[in-house]
């Protein structure tokens, strides 16, 4: 499993993580900028993709509906793509460790650990 970025984010992430997280896609991508929330939880659970967003909607849905799709909700505030990348890069333990789990659904990443 890897990650459909959500439209708040860059699409400049999925080149900046790749080399830990291959197979990463941005919603421009799959044609659902835009898109209804429904929608891309559809598409991401199609694509066994979870979702990296800092909508509280993608929060919100994995703790009513559960996975798939997993969700990984950015508290990060205003961060820059830059920094958003710092972050999946020094939490991949967690990460991993998460997208392994079969019962969890929802990663909160607020920062460096």
């Amino acid at each position: 499993m890897t990650f459909l970025f959500d439209e708040n984010l860059s699409w400049r992430l999925v080149k900046r993580v790749s080399d830990m997280y291959p197979g990463c896609v941005h919603i421009n991508e799959l044609g659902l900028e835009r898109g209804a929330d429904s929608a891309i939880w559809k598409r991401a659970g199609e694509l066994a993709l979870a979702i990296v967003s800092k909508d509280d909607d993608f929060r919100q849905r994995a703790m009513v509906f559960g996975s798939p799709p997993k969700t990984v909700w950015l508290r990060l505030g205003n961060a820059s793509t830059r920094q958003i990348e710092t972050v999946l890069r020094d939490r991949e333990g967690d990460v991993r460790a998460f997208l392994g789990d079969t019962e969890e659904s929802i990663l909160i990443l607020q920062g460096p650990k």
